[in-house]
């Protein structure tokens, strides 16, 4: 082996390690079966999504886990092999993989370090279907909005009605409910 070659194939160790330095997830797939436009289609949806899509070989990647969260990942290294990172949104790559193997009908996930978590097949299938951070936080903001909104429009039929100088509708009294009679003992 010459000595470039073993430079080069050090270089792109080094390069795997420092996309794992960085990463809060990768995700490992199968992705045979897939034509050069689908892969050219698969590329740019996960670019857009902000997650880093790459094919290394299964023994460069091997080298660069070792020691490092990521290094459950050598279970499944085998085979053809693409690898997702994200460096913002831990679930993106399994979440934009699950919709393009679902549309593609190809490919398949191997495994996935998410969060400094191992997840088998089953387990990243599991978080691909977790909605987003950004989803979470809309439902969080509009679970809370709603109960805030009746609040603030009480309140300002409230300041409407005083500077109106309507009298506030009182809220019809209760009507008393019969006494209860008192339950009868039995005779001893």
């Amino acid at each position: 082996m010459s000595v470039e070659s073993i430079a080069a194939k050090q270089a792109v160790v080094d390069e795997i390690k420092e996309k794992l330095s960085k990463a809060q997830s990768a995700v490992v797939i199968d992705y045979m079966g897939i034509n050069v436009d689908q892969a050219t289609e698969m590329r740019k949806t996960l670019r857009e999504a902000g997650v880093d899509y790459r094919v290394y070989k299964n023994t460069l990647v091997n080298r660069a886990v070792q020691g490092t969260e990521f290094e459950g990942l050598t279970a499944v290294l085998e085979g053809p092999s693409a690898f997702a990172f994200s460096y913002e949104d831990a679930t993106a790559p399994a979440r934009e993989l699950k919709k393009l193997i679902k549309k593609f009908e190809k490919m398949e996930f191997k495994a996935g370090v998410v969060a400094g978590e191992f997840y088998d097949k089953e387990g990243i299938e599991q978080i691909a279907s977790l909605p987003s951070r950004d989803e979470l936080i809309a439902k969080f903001m509009g679970s809370i909005k709603n109960p805030v909104s009746k609040f603030a429009y009480l309140l300002q039929a409230i300041a409407d009605q005083k500077a109106s100088g309507a009298e506030p509708a009182e809220a019809p009294a209760a009507e008393e409910a019969p006494a209860e009679a008192p339950a009868e003992t039995p005779a001893e």
